[in-house]
């Protein structure tokens, strides 16, 4: 039985524009606050089925909490390692799940490479975006958007490491949406797709200096690149005040409360100037997750983004 919930398709008027309408899949309603439950839990679950005694997990917040509920739910230990800029709040998350915490490291890819030696013959690494068992679960929320809504002209989605754009693009492949472009949005600071994109290969940034800390994988997934070879995937690019401007909105407009990584999908919608919304009438928007924002944070992050 999965683990994640199916969540609802909802129109917003307030990101609609003339003949534009804009559905947001609310990923960010999901048990452990984000999309990755559904990838994570499916990998969780079958690395139970084939004996798995613990779970191991490298995150900067969101997978760590999924994997830290997954287990929980499964009746698995686990350990997450996050980086330093992991916040307090989504420490403190992943150990309410029940879950050991390391923090190790000044971004994932230090977290990650403390966690393997801790793996032992018994332990399930279960990766952040890296894995063909999490784009499967994460390909989920296309089956469903399938079913709840219109199709649309154009996906847009943000991007960290790529495991979302890989799920997204896997469920769209699935249910023949081959030809809808996707836009794939990141932040100023954390876009290693955007620089790929642009040298033809993979990238590994200096350092992730982004607000949003979710979308900070120095270096994207080989599958999301390879994606963007054989799919329209259209790169943008939004400043971290735009993100946090458009989490406001949305807690305004939705009621909801969702992170800077989240928000960034949000603001390259609000801001209208990827090619690919210039025609569209219909636009599906993954809001991915918000777990790691409360009212006091969001608070905080809209007075940064005012100064």
């Amino acid at each position: 039985m999965p683990l994640h919930v199916e969540t609802p398709l909802v129109a917003s008027a307030a990101l609609g524009h003339g003949d534009q309408r804009v559905w947001l899949k609310l990923e960010s309603l999901q048990p452990s606050g984000s999309f990755k439950l559904r990838g994570v839990g499916h990998a969780c679950e079958v690395f139970a089925a084939q004996g798995a005694r613990r779970l191991l997990s490298s995150s900067g917040g969101n997978a760590g909490m999924a994997v830290a509920y997954a287990g929980r739910a499964l009746g698995l230990p686990v350990t997450v390692v996050v980086p330093a800029t992991t916040s307090e709040r989504a420490r403190a998350l992943i150990r309410g799940h029940g879950a050991a915490l390391i923090v190790h490291g000044a971004s994932w890819m230090e977290a990650n490479d403390h966690l393997q030696t801790l793996r032992g013959p018994t332990d399930a690494f279960v990766h952040p975006f890296d894995d063909a068992l999490l784009w499967r679960g994460h390909a989920t929320m296309i089956h469903e958007a399938a079913t709840q809504g219109p199709r649309p002209e154009v996906v847009v989605v943000s991007v960290g490491g790529g495991g979302l754009l890989c799920g997204v693009l896997e469920g769209m492949h699935a249910c023949g949406w081959t030809d809808v472009p996707v836009l794939a949005v990141e932040t100023v600071g954390a876009a290693s797709l955007h620089a790929a994109i642009a040298a033809g290969q993979l990238v590994t940034l200096d350092a992730i200096t982004s607000i949003a800390t979710s979308l900070g994988a120095r270096r994207v997934c080989a599958e999301a690149l390879a994606w963007t070879t054989r799919h329209p995937v259209v790169s943008t690019v939004v400043t971290d005040a735009a993100a946090i401007r458009a989490c406001v909105a949305i807690a305004d407009d939705q009621r909801l409360l969702i992170e800077p990584a989240c928000g960034a999908a949000v603001a390259a919608v609000q801001a209208r100037e990827a090619a690919p919304l210039h025609a569209a009438r219909d636009v599906l928007v993954i809001l991915c997750g918000g777990a790691t924002v409360g009212h006091r944070e969001l608070s905080a992050l809209e007075l940064s983004a005012g100064r």
